[in-house]
């Protein structure tokens, strides 16, 4: 993790502590809960960890890509590189993000971001303690063509800053920035439940990713956040682990290895012995004409 972002840690606590007095003022809103709340700083520490540790061997394979880069788009732009890597590196995290919703196993490492039922800015800090480790291979191809690894972690860095204030009920829409920027509102869609909402809105900073790729959808009902299947714990070890447990149960039981790979591999929500519960089962279903 980038200086940048540690650097901003007390910013955003001073920004949660005035979103939890705006929300105390404003029933509408889902607000704050002391031990959710909790939940999500302690997990945000944990990643912090993990991500310091992961970070050196990150280090270590970015730098390796970079002295075998086919081409140096640091050279050939010069300063111009920097606004190059803005839209590079939001591409690299739309293909993360997107990712770790669609396969399972990355689902696992992503979920707990998705577990809580509120939506405040202490949500943006609901981290996983496991997605350090998965990511970075989709941002290597930032050093192949050409971008040193300081520069790789720095956009990484400014990334996140800028997501922390998408987790906000305080902020209604943006007018003409919702068509490039992703925004609070954007970002509340990805956290629904709602069936018309789930894989939903994936980018970072632009959303214009899921308008070209097909995975945008507006904020046109209101939005209920939490999992499909929500969480009835608050343990830290519960909320970052449980989907891996889901798992194990899930190959235990398993028919064949095909099967088992669907599992592991496949969209969060197959079955391999009834009914499909996944994103897209669930959206067809809900659009589906109902008999009368």
């Amino acid at each position: 993790m980038s200086d940048l972002v540690l650097y901003a840690i007390p910013a955003f606590l001073a920004l949660i502590a005035l979103e939890w007095a705006w929300a105390r003022r404003h029933a509408e809103a889902t607000g704050y809960g002391g031990v959710d709340t909790v939940t999500s700083l302690g997990l945000g520490l944990a990643n912090v960890g993990v991500s310091a540790v992961i970070k050196l061997a990150s280090l270590a394979w970015f730098a390796w890509l970079y002295q075998h880069r086919v081409v140096d788009v640091v050279a050939e732009f010069g300063a111009l590189a920097w606004l190059l890597l803005l839209v590079a590196e939001d591409l690299c995290y739309y293909a993360f993000h997107r990712s770790h919703h669609e396969i399972r196993l990355l689902w696992a490492a992503h979920v707990n971001h998705h577990s809580s039922q509120r939506y405040n800015l202490s949500t943006a800090l609901r981290q996983s303690v496991t997605t350090p480790i998965t990511a970075p291979i989709f941002w290597s191809p930032l050093a192949l063509i050409g971008f040193p690894p300081w520069m790789i972690f720095t956009a990484q860095a400014w990334s996140l800053l800028y997501q922390f204030w998408l987790h906000t009920e305080a902020i209604d829409r943006l007018g003409p920035l919702e068509w490039v920027l992703n925004t609070p509102s954007h970002h509340r869609v990805h956290h629904g439940k709602n069936p018309a909402y789930l894989d939903r809105n994936h980018g970072g900073i632009f959303i214009v990713w899921d308008r070209l790729f097909g995975t945008f959808a507006v904020e046109d009902e209101p939005v209920r956040y939490g999992l499909t299947t929500d969480l009835t714990s608050q343990r830290p070890l519960t909320v970052a682990f449980h989907e891996f447990a889901a798992i194990g149960r899930d190959l235990a039981r398993a028919p064949s290895l095909r099967a088992a790979l669907a599992y592991v591999f496949g969209p969060p929500g197959w079955s391999a012995d009834g009914p499909s519960q996944t994103a897209r089962a669930i959206r067809e279903a809900a659009r589906a004409p109902r008999p009368d």
